[in-house]
């Protein structure tokens, strides 16, 4: 997953809105979004390493990664994509889940992470790159490559565009679309990662298109205030975009 966006409490009707944008290799197998045998996890999966770039359950605990875009290093111990699937799997809260990663950080190669629960509309967001968990307020939230919330053209002007959406009734193509924008900015506006200007340029759009590498899927989840969840990926690996729905409540007699 390379660009995330969080909308708390912005809404009037949805009190926590999700859209994301997973980049990947064209190359690299995987399967869609959909329950797992244990019917309790809804995720895609990286069918290379086994783990997974967005997860959330049927209790409400939801994680996503991306990667920071940095010089390569030396090999990873373990995938990120283990960290979602931790996280959902696991018993403990986001913060004391993400104050323990901290412990083991080292292990993976650079990452964020986005950590919360969907039921209570809490969260918060770490990396291995950066200090401090720090705690997810409420307004619009973008995440790509470097530091939640960083100006990059692809988070600034997708939370201008996410902004004027909530000034509507929610719908799914709407916000489809604000993830399928393909524009570029101008060269003066773009970050400096160190890939050169021209890989800049490659990946500077919410949507990204290449002959190697490029958006994966798209996802949605809006969660309305009686602890309804709609869930929307729409996947580009075949010959034509293909959407999956999966709409349920919070089990919320559950343990979370």
């Amino acid at each position: 997953m390379c660009l995330v966006f969080v909308v708390k409490n912005r809404h009037p009707d949805y009190p926590v809105i999700i859209a994301a944008n997973r980049d990947e290799f064209y190359q690299r197998a995987s399967k869609p979004m959909q329950f797992w045998a244990d019917n309790n996890t809804l995720a895609g999966q990286d069918m290379e390493a086994g783990g997974t770039w967005l997860a959330l359950s049927r209790q409400g605990r939801f994680a996503a990664v991306t990667n920071v875009r940095e010089p390569a290093g030396p090999p990873a111990h373990y995938s990120r994509g283990r960290l979602p699937l931790a996280f959902i799997k696991s018993e403990v809260d986001a913060q004391a889940f993400l104050t323990d990663l901290k412990q083991q950080q080292d292990a993976y190669a650079g990452f964020n992470i986005i950590a919360g629960d969907l039921h209570n509309n809490s969260w918060l967001y770490a990396s291995n790159r950066w200090p401090r968990v720090e705690t997810i307020d409420d307004g619009i939230h973008g995440l790509s490559n470097a530091h939640l919330d960083s100006d990059w053209p692809k988070i600034t002007d997708a939370r201008r565009d996410i902004n004027a959406l909530l000034n509507r009734p929610f719908e799914q193509e709407d916000w489809f679309a604000m993830l399928a924008d393909q524009r570029a900015a101008s060269d003066e506006r773009l970050p400096d990662t160190g890939i050169g200007l021209q890989g800049e340029r490659l990946l500077a759009p919410r949507f990204i298109v290449s002959d190697k590498y490029g958006t994966r899927s798209s996802t949605l989840v809006a969660v309305n205030k009686k602890g309804g969840i709609k869930v929307a990926e729409r996947n580009f690996d075949g010959d034509k975009p293909e959407t999956r729905f999966f709409d349920f409540f919070i089990e919320t007699n559950n343990k979370n």
